[in-house]
């Protein structure tokens, strides 16, 4: 009997503390858009940052080496939240090789190893020049992942983190136009 009436009163004790207190609230809602956002955009970090990376040591200009320094620290943290996430959802870090799986997202041109060994072999100001033109097209591919987030995701922290890319991505464009008139 005592022990009855003890394991009464740990039940009773832990009913105020949220047991049975209530439905717990349901894990924030994802879509296929939150997923491919996120996916899509760790694999367009890992294709840039060999970009970045080059053009933080290479660069003839000091804008163009901040710049890239700029890119690389938001990209980082931007890779940390998608992680967060897609770990969290129970989802692959990778979207799926199937080209088909992606018919819907569009054609965005990805950068290419070419690309960066273009890069490597140019110097001064034709090395700036590629690098903001490489840039500039790889941003311009965010956007239009970060657009179709905002049109069709429902996670509201991805929304909101793809909001903010669009914001801050069309600013360093900007930035990058300049540099190269």
């Amino acid at each position: 009997m005592r022990r009855r009436t003890i394991l009464l009163a740990v039940a009773a004790s832990l009913a105020p503390a949220g047991c049975g207190a209530g439905p717990e609230p349901a894990a924030p809602a994802f879509n296929d858009a939150d997923v491919m956002f996120a996916q899509m955009s760790l694999e367009h970090i890992r294709q840039g940052d060999p970009l970045v990376a080059l053009a933080e040591r290479r660069a003839a200009d000091p804008a163009v080496r901040e710049l890239a320094d700029e890119l690389r620290g938001q990209w980082r943290a931007e890779a940390q939240a998608m992680t967060g996430r897609l770990t969290g959802w129970g989802r692959p870090l990778t979207a799926d090789p199937d080209a088909g799986a992606h018919a819907g997202h569009g054609d965005l041109h990805s950068l290419r190893e070419s690309d960066i060994a273009e890069l490597a072999a140019a110097g001064g100001e034709v090395f700036d020049r590629t690098a903001l033109s490489l840039l500039l097209g790889h941003l311009h591919n965010g956007v239009e992942t970060a657009r179709m987030e905002t049109a069709g995701g429902s996670d509201p922290e991805m929304i909101n983190l793809a909001a903010a890319t669009i914001r801050i991505r069309q600013s360093q464009v900007q930035r990058m136009l300049t540099l190269l008139a």
